[in-house]
């Protein structure tokens, strides 16, 4: 059992760090921002919570595919602002496994 549950985080993280690098290609945004994007971008099927964006955000950095920056959002508050990186942005997206399920569509 302990397979099969590695193996569902493994896909839900990746899917997340996709859905992550596809929504900041379009433009620099803060995790909130990201957040909101993603779950519109959905048709609210996907909520992405902080407990597991932040850590994907970090993540992305430490990897190199996402630079940050500190500016200050539409709401007049300091927000970490993430874009992707050259390396990131000249990436070809990854190929899904077969025999996965895939996420819903989203929309452009």
């Amino acid at each position: 059992m302990a397979t099969s549950n590695n193996r569902t985080g493994d896909f839900v993280q990746g899917t997340l760090d996709m859905l992550i690098l596809k929504t900041i290609s379009r433009k620099q945004l803060h995790g909130y921002a990201i957040a909101v994007a993603i779950e519109q971008r959905s048709d609210n099927v996907l909520r992405v919570e902080e407990g597991s964006l932040y850590p994907a955000l970090h993540r992305l950095e430490l990897a190199g595919l996402l630079e940050s920056e500190w500016k200050l959002s539409e709401s007049n508050l300091r927000a970490k602002f993430y874009r992707l990186t050259p390396q990131a942005a000249s990436a070809s997206p990854p190929k899904p496994r077969t025999g996965t399920a895939s996420p819903p569509p989203l929309r452009e």
